[in-house]
């Protein structure tokens, strides 16, 4: 019974080495990616395994019959840039690449930081100040949004990513009072199948609007589907956090199976295969997000493939349309890239805020990111929106912790005869337990009364760090003096150190292990504590200090209470 603190608290280390160990499962050693260039990849093993579909050849964009052939354009680049997106798009296969999320930096620039290290003759870092790049066309990290029309057979090959289309402009800039931006791509083949394509951007938002539009001059009817696809290479990120590791990988969401991970791993291992209405299909990583989105009343296809040089691909492609001789149809879907923010997500797609996960403790994580939303509304700065929402747990959890403190200070009210007696009793350890219990009756000490309110807190703490860690809003958000990005680690390490003496002293008032092995393990968990926080971001060593000064406060008023009763 006297040692059930000891064995929690290093159960308690082990489940935190253990999530760590997990973590590095989505970030362990990759195979190099090859540098392949993504344009002269197979035009067929990365297309949709329609049933019935035709995949495009490159003979068949020049086939000729009794229409004059159309002469094939060369593909170009198109520059498009939003008040928060600056991308490109290829016009082979209307490709979305390089895209840059213009209101996050992918570093930002400490000022004050740089002073004090200025006045102590330290060196100040270069920070990268550029935008984060979602989409990329470096093979490295190839990341690349893609979109299509894959004929049924019997009709003649339409437009794929592999497809070289035509257009008007090299460039389009959303300018100041314009409130929407459209990118049209055009495409006819030699038979009359004529395919407009056309993006739609709009101010401050990170959706982007995909219609395809086919129009039939052709004598005979054509018939077949939209497909939309997210390719890339496992992802690392060179400026993450080593001690803080979040998933990165497929998702996707369906009114059946909910919102499901699919990783590399298992794209590797088989081939995803899912029929449903409405959902979608991502790429997530951590803080941002890039998702397809088909109509909502529309039944697709949903799938993975892997392909060779270690690249992967999730999408979904629409069931079959058929457009008769001179007539038309579209075919429409919704692509989101951009900031994970909970709020914007909920109103652009069913589950979407999902993404933001906070594992099987969702249900708990959802209620605390909602308080931290509404403290920040009042306070407007993140870091007393932490402090206020440790405090509001801690008001919350009051009774039980109350509950726990009196047990150890009750429990350390005794240890002197304890020890006492298990002197006395050194030899006759049956004799000692029984003798122990006696006393604890006697006292009326419950051992355990210490430990399991704990252990009900346990999945709100987890829960919160969880929010803490996968919150975007937090990212970078400045708090105050030095400490100018709470996602960021303390640059001069005052938090952990803080950390590490409120540790010391919440120890001091508890009972000590009467085995004097287990006491001197005790006194090194503030200095390993110490250690392992000063890798972590300032606003979870935020959230550690402010609860354990509030436990302090808490225990040191109810010890002093107990000592007046005695």
């Amino acid at each position: 019974m006297d040692n059930i603190r000891f064995v929690l608290i290093v159960t308690f280390a082990m489940l935190v080495f253990m999530l760590w160990q997990a973590w590095q499962v989505d970030y362990g050693p990759k195979p190099p990616v090859a540098v392949t260039d993504p344009n002269t990849t197979n035009t067929k093993e990365d297309l949709p395994a329609a049933t019935g579909g035709v995949a495009p050849t490159e003979n068949a964009k020049q086939e000729s019959s009794s229409v004059p052939s159309v002469a094939v354009p060369s593909a170009k680049i198109i520059k498009v840039k939003t008040d928060v997106l600056n991308l490109e798009i290829d016009t082979l296969g209307g490709t979305l690449r390089n895209l840059d999320l213009l209101e996050y930096p992918v570093e930002k620039e400490n000022t004050i930081v740089n002073s004090l290290r200025d006045m102590l003759g330290l060196s100040v870092s270069e920070k990268n100040l550029a935008p984060t790049r979602l989409f990329d066309s470096n093979p490295d990290k190839l990341f690349l949004a893609q979109s299509g029309l894959i004929a049924d057979s019997g009709s003649t090959a339409a437009a794929t990513h592999h497809t070289v289309f035509n257009s008007e402009k090299d460039s389009y800039v959303l300018e100041p009072g314009q409130d929407t931006l459209t990118v049209p791509l055009t495409w006819t083949d030699s038979s009359g199948l004529v395919v407009t394509k056309m993006f739609t951007f709009k101010r401050g938002s990170y959706q982007i609007g995909l219609e395809q539009k086919v129009q039939n001059n052709s004598a005979q009817p054509w018939t077949g589907r939209q497909y939309s696809q997210l390719m890339r290479v496992p992802y690392q990120d060179e400026k993450g956090n080593t001690f803080i590791r979040t998933y990165t990988g497929g998702v996707f969401y369906t009114e059946e199976e909910k919102y499901q991970k699919v990783d590399f791993d298992d794209m590797a291992e088989e081939n995803l295969s899912v029929k449903t209405t409405g959902g979608w299909t991502g790429m997530i990583q951590h803080y941002f997000a890039a998702v397809w989105i088909p109509p909502a009343d529309q039944e697709n296809h949903f799938y993975t493939k892997e392909l060779k040089d270690w690249r992967y691909v999730i999408g979904a492609y629409s069931e079959p349309m058929t457009v008769a001789s001179n007539a038309d149809v579209r075919f429409t879907s919704q692509l989101f890239a951009g900031p994970k923010i909970q709020p914007m997500m909920e109103d652009i797609a069913k589950g979407l805020e999902l993404t933001v996960d906070y594992g099987w403790l969702t249900f708990i994580g959802k209620p605390i990111y909602w308080l931290l939303n509404q403290i920040y509304d009042v306070v407007g700065n993140w870091g007393w929106s932490i402090i206020g929402v440790t405090l509001c747990i801690k008001l919350l959890f009051f009774k039980l912790s109350q509950a726990s403190f009196r047990s150890m200070a009750k429990m350390r009210k005794i240890q002197p005869r304890l020890k006492e007696m298990q002197e006395r009793f050194a030899d006759d350890r049956p004799r000692f337990n029984k003798e122990m219990m006696d006393m604890y009756k006697r006292e009326k000490v419950n051992p355990l009364g210490g430990c399991l309110p704990i252990l009900i807190q346990i999945p709100v703490f987890i829960s919160l760090y969880w929010v803490l860690v996968e919150t975007v809003e937090l990212r970078q958000a400045p708090f105050m003096l030095w400490i100018q990005d709470l996602s960021a680690m303390d640059p001069f390490y005052v938090l952990p150190v803080l950390m590490g003496i409120t540790m010391k002293i919440q120890q001091s008032l508890n009972p000590a292990p009467i085995d004097p092995i287990q006491a001197k393990i005790m006194k090194m968990f503030p200095i390993v504590f110490t250690i392992f926080f000063l890798f972590f971001p300032a606003g979870l060593v935020l959230y550690w200090v402010v609860n354990n000064t509030l436990s302090i406060i808490q225990q040191s008023y109810i010890t002093r209470q107990i000592n007046e009763e005695a």
